[in-house]
């Protein structure tokens, strides 16, 4: 089951497309869907999240917390819209395809994929773009 959650002043708007996309990542990862919740926050939040269980005093866009068995996917994904907006502007993109690329991203994590190396950073680059792209796929 996926949740969405507001600490922000955000909506996602459509919540069964993004519903309907997620489910579409996992089943092509060949995944099983468990229980995923998005948690749309600001700085603030993600920053006291960051802190006290990652020990991190600098801001970030997102943290993923793993619950995953086996092959079913579970956890909680906490994203600051805050960053998300930055990230755009900085990076000249458009709002929405950097929120869905950071959705994607955490998923990613979800399901074993990661970002450490400079060989798994464009592995993940490469799956975010290829995530983004199924979204915009008329269905």
């Amino acid at each position: 089951m996926i949740s969405y959650q507001y600490e922000a002043d955000f909506k996602l708007g459509n919540d069964d497309k993004y519903t309907d996309w997620i489910n579409n990542i996992v089943r092509g990862e060949k995944w099983g869907m468990g229980d995923l919740d998005y948690v749309f926050c600001t700085d603030d939040y993600l920053y006291s999240l960051n802190e006290k269980y990652l020990g991190h005093k600098t801001y970030t866009d997102i943290i993923t917390f793993d619950y995953s068995e086996g092959n079913t996917v579970s956890g909680e994904i906490y994203i600051s819209v805050d960053r998300v907006k930055e990230n755009a502007m900085r990076y000249n993109v458009d709002f929405d395809i950097e929120l869905q690329r950071v959705m994607a991203h955490g998923l990613l994590h979800l399901m074993g994929f990661n970002d450490k190396t400079d060989k798994e950073k464009e592995l993940m680059r490469d799956k975010e773009s290829e995530k983004i792209n199924l979204f915009h796929v008329k269905q």
